[in-house]
């Protein structure tokens, strides 16, 4: 393998000798007692890790059980209308050359990303044309494996792109139950339990070792294979050691890349290792490196990891948007820094499997944070154009190398591969894993509300069919119904998240009054079809403290955040879209009294439900310009530690709006007095 070039974000290797034979193989089929039902007839049962696995109190349904209703799918519907669902049409990236098609074009991570987000999207909206779309590639994987257990490509044999099509692959066969998944699987693992000796995890497979784990986890479910047990600890031992990185955080300021390379020894060292270990997407997978392995090592301490990892991402690069800083790698707590969208579909990749290992309730919140705000905000309203890196403080997307780490001039456009193309595949597993997480199992064969969005759920419980509908319209409001449709009356105890920010949730169930409990609140009793669960949340305005005493607002899981009016203008067309810069056309300099009185203002929910022309909610409060507060290289400069207002200027009334709707944006403020 040659070493890295200098700054190569996804430079893949290739002409690399193929790895030994393997020795003969076996496949042990499922046995009875662990079958799921048919796919695509009757639900499919939730699987839970069984001994020498640890439990744990959740367990994500089968893909396929629920289905997004109302403005989510809505959401999804626009997805596939843009760039989710057309980018093979004209993108070559992941067009008819595709090495994952059998061509001689890309064949690294780009296919399987872009797989990755395909095939929910497809099954979510039963879409034939998406389907088909996935198929291709699907088919070509699965009928064209390598004689010694490897698939993919032949143009290349590293270890990362396979680990995102295995993920591709547990979903399509939770899906369809295809019997041609797991024998593929099973032979693949066999083979790299005897090359990894030789053949070690390097570069992205080695920091992104827990993303294949989750999938050999996933098949020792259904096979009880000891083998896989036995490349689990390897994979394990191969990989970088997130927890202990963490347990000492190096990285407590904006990376300094130049100092990083002198300090690992070259541009190539650098980012073989350092690099590495400071870059966004790496941190937002890592997130759930130590839950995933603590199913093995059965460990509190392994599955408890992850709140120190936030703490140390919160406290030296946190944002207000739920997200931390990495543009390209760990950027400091100033809202002006950006965050790559793969970081965000990562990170909530992460949290969704770390929430059903953990049972940790303000996982969920962060969750809906980042789902709600940092996800749909890096995305044009209908999906054709993207950012690679966004910014809470974003008063201008243009070309300047400032005030990123890493990344290029070309960073906070909107467009179709801005920066790097990884985004460009990669964005839209965001909103179909989101709505595959909606609910989940529980331990003591009940149901779980871990976020909150209109869906439908089909599964079973306790081996009777049960449909669960909740219609509402969270975020944007404050009431959710749930009604339970168990095939017959059944006893079973259903869980609610109840999120950290409401402190008066009220509850009912067929009118009767709940009391509600911090965490999950669990309400066990015999369901009978019809009964209806409405909760109302208690959505107040909070004002937070971020970086130099800068002032955030938000209400329940939304932030908002000052839209700046925006003149959107076309640097160059890319075939059905375009790449966008956007210029501000009003002044953004504005600081905020924190003792200033906030009023809330609801308005209809618009077909694109985070549209900024249309906004669902609204917050009014007073604030004053801050001439001394600029912007440079197109950024705002990092907001004052201390604000002095205009004195010329009297008091302006603010109107602050969903931070998605905001394109160009303030939503951290100077705090006045």
């Amino acid at each position: 393998m040659p070493p890295l070039s200098p700054m190569s974000r996804r430079s893949f290797l290739q002409g690399m000798a193929l790895a030994a034979g393997m020795s003969a193989m076996t496949y042990r089929p499922l046995r009875a007692a662990a079958l799921p039902a048919t796919a695509g007839g009757t639900p499919q049962v939730p699987l839970f890790p069984t001994a020498p696995l640890m439990q744990q109190p959740f367990a994500l349904l089968p893909a396929g059980s629920i289905k997004a209703g109302g403005w989510l799918r809505r959401q999804l519907a626009i997805q596939a209308a843009g760039l989710g669902g057309h980018l093979d049409e004209f993108w070559p990236i992941v067009g008819p050359d595709s090495g994952w098609l059998g061509g001689s074009g890309e064949s690294w991570e780009d296919g399987p990303y872009f797989l990755d987000g395909l095939v929910p999207l497809a099954w979510q909206l039963d879409s034939p044309q998406l389907k088909a779309k996935a198929m291709r590639f699907i088919d070509w994987t699965l009928d064209h494996p390598w004689d010694n257990g490897m698939f993919g490509p032949r143009s290349n044999d590293d270890w990362w792109p396979r680990m995102v099509m295995l993920k591709v692959l547990t979903q399509y066969h939770e899906l369809t139950g295809d019997a041609r998944v797991m024998p593929l699987m099973t032979r693949y693992f066999h083979y790299q339990l005897q090359a990894l000796p030789t053949r070690p995890l390097r570069d992205w497979a080695r920091m992104r070792w827990q993303d294949e784990l989750m999938s050999v986890l996933w098949l020792y479910q259904r096979t009880q294979d000891p083998k896989l047990l036995e490349l689990a600890h390897l994979l394990r031992q191969q990989g970088y050691d997130w927890q202990g990185m963490f347990a000492h955080f190096p990285f407590t300021q904006k990376t300094d890349a130049d100092a990083l390379r002198k300090q690992a020894g070259g541009s190539d060292a650098f980012m073989q290792d350092l690099g590495l270990q400071v870059h966004g997407v790496n941190n937002a997978q890592a997130l759930k490196a130590s839950p995933v392995w603590s199913t093995v090592s059965g460990t509190a301490v392994d599955c408890n990891a992850i709140q120190h990892q936030l703490q140390m991402l919160d406290t030296y690069h946190g944002l207000p948007n739920g997200m931390f800083s990495a543009d390209e790698h760990l950027a400091g707590r100033s809202p002006s820094q950006g965050t790559e969208l793969c970081t965000v579909v990562e990170t909530m990749f992460s949290l969704e499997v770390a929430l059903a290992i953990t049972g940790d309730a303000a996982l969920g919140d962060r969750l809906e944070r980042i789902a709600f705000n940092a996800l749909p905000a890096a995305l044009t309203d209908d999906m054709w154009a993207h950012q690679y890196n966004q910014q809470p403080n974003q008063v201008e997307c243009s070309l300047h190398r400032q005030p990123w780490t890493t990344d290029g001039p070309e960073s906070n456009l909107f467009g179709l591969e801005p920066n790097f193309r990884c985004c460009t595949a990669n964005f839209h597993q965001g909103w179909p894993k989101f709505a595959n997480s909606l609910w989940m199992a529980t331990a003591d064969q009940g149901l779980a509300a871990m976020s909150y969005a209109p869906c439908t759920v089909t599964t079973v419980v306790r081996d009777v069919p049960v449909t669960v509908e909740q219609v509402s319209d969270y975020p944007f409001r404050q009431s959710v119904s749930i009604m339970l449709k168990p095939q017959r009356a059944l006893r079973f105890p259903l869980r609610l998240r109840m999120p950290a920010w409401s402190q008066n949730t009220r509850m009912a169930v067929n009118g009767k009054p709940v009391a509600a409990v911090a965490g999950f609140t669990t309400i066990e009793r015999t369901w009978a079809p019809g009964d209806i669960v409405e909760v109302h949340f208690d959505a107040e305005v909070k004002t937070e403290r971020g970086y130099n005493g800068a002032l955030s607002f938000s209400r329940g899981a939304l932030v908002y955040a000052l839209p700046i009016k925006e003149n959107w203008l076309i640097w160059r067309k890319r075939g059905p879209t375009n790449d966008w810069q956007v210029y501000p056309g009003s002044r953004w300099n504005l600081g905020i009294d924190p003792a200033a009185s906030v009023a809330v203002s609801e308005h209809p929910i618009g077909d694109k439900p985070f549209a900024g022309a249309t906004p669902a909610v609204q917050l009014t409060l007073q604030g004053r310009y801050v001439p001394a507060w600029k912007a440079e290289e197109g950024s705002a400069d990092p907001v004052p530690a201390k604000a002095e207002p205009a004195t010329d200027e009297a008091a302006q009334s603010v109107t602050l709006v969903p931070y998605a709707g905001a394109k160009l944006r303030i939503t951290a403020f100077p705090s006045l007095g």
